[in-house]
């Protein structure tokens, strides 16, 4: 009896991690050819920059905010709402990467990091 009880618990405990998870949001991952598509299928979204003011001004994604990096960590969470679609790019991936998994950590479920950041971006570049 008490061998079916445990593996009652078990079973129910498996469960309710496995619908927790599928449920949870995570931080996505996109391809330049992706990014494209999203600012393209009309659905507003926020392309938030955190290289430094100098390497913004010197070409961003059209549309994109500029939130640097080493200011980021305290500003995103006030200033980003978790309604939006938003989308990191930095210079190679990383930092953006880190700052999407804050959001998801803080429950926005839209969230996407640029694979590469402006090195390996190939669309539109404003100066």
């Amino acid at each position: 009896m008490t061998k079916f009880l445990f593996v009652g618990l078990l079973a129910l405990i498996g469960t309710a991690f496995a619908a927790s998870s599928a449920t949870a949001a995570a931080l996505k991952t996109i391809d330049g050819k992706e990014m494209e598509a999203l600012m393209s299928d009309g659905r507003p979204m926020v392309i938030v920059d955190v290289r430094e003011p100098n390497e913004f001004a010197a070409g961003h994604i059209k549309g994109a905010i500029n939130i640097p990096y080493d200011d980021a960590k305290p500003r995103i969470v006030k200033e980003l709402a978790p309604k939006d679609r938003i989308v990191f790019v930095c210079h190679g991936g990383p930092m953006g990467d880190e700052l999407g998994k804050l959001l998801v950590k803080n429950g926005y479920p839209d969230v996407y990091n640029l694979a590469g950041g402006m090195k390996k971006w190939r669309g539109a570049v404003i100066r």
